[in-house]
């Protein structure tokens, strides 16, 4: 990994605690994508409409690799997380599959995977999502992307996957930034 990217990354972790510390304090600073890599950036026309922590587990589980006998890897099987707002109170949940983020008011959506960017040594990968349409009336109603940011942990069990373990499942925990974009 490159000097320049480690510097990025040092310093998105670094405004991104800023931003929490600051936000249980006063008023809340509003979430900058300045220090991203420019494929997981929201496209110009978005604001951002809701700033969630995501916290708990990813599952994997251990599958014969597509086309390659003999070969085995950890596949991600799906998350497990709750979402708290800056001040720390949860406001929804993120779980799959399908890829779901819901709201405590029960509006909900999935979307589809548009990039993704490195999130540091043993970290999973930072994300850019657009959105599907919502499902029922709330919070989650007009959300257009959804860009996960922060990453802590989440990275696929470093334990031998094989023919004898072959189907059993592993649970590692992580925390990710969730931050929820509307057409401006």
């Amino acid at each position: 990994m490159s000097m320049i990217l480690k510097t990025t990354l040092a310093a998105s972790a670094v405004l991104a605690m800023t931003a929490c510390a600051s936000s249980m304090g006063g008023q809340p600073m509003m979430f900058s994508q300045a220090g991203l890599p420019d494929a997981v950036k929201v496209p110009a026309g978005h604001r951002v409409a809701m700033e969630t922590v995501g916290a708990g587990d990813i599952t994997y589980e251990c599958r014969a690799k597509q086309g390659m006998a003999g070969q085995f890897e950890w596949v991600f099987a799906g998350p497990d997380a709750r979402l708290m707002d800056r001040g720390g109170k949860q406001v929804g949940k993120y779980y799959g599959p399908p890829a779901t983020w819901e709201s405590m008011d029960g509006s909900k959506i999935t979307g589809t995977q548009v990039a993704v960017a490195p999130g540091g040594s043993g970290n999973i990968p930072l994300q850019l999502v657009k959105a599907n349409p919502a499902m029922g009336m709330g919070a989650m109603q007009g959300v257009t992307y959804v860009q996960r940011v922060a990453t802590m942990g989440g990275v696929a069990p470093a334990m031998a996957c094989g023919a004898a373990n072959l189907g059993a499942k592993q649970v590692v925990q992580y925390r990710a930034d969730y931050i929820f974009y509307k057409a401006a």
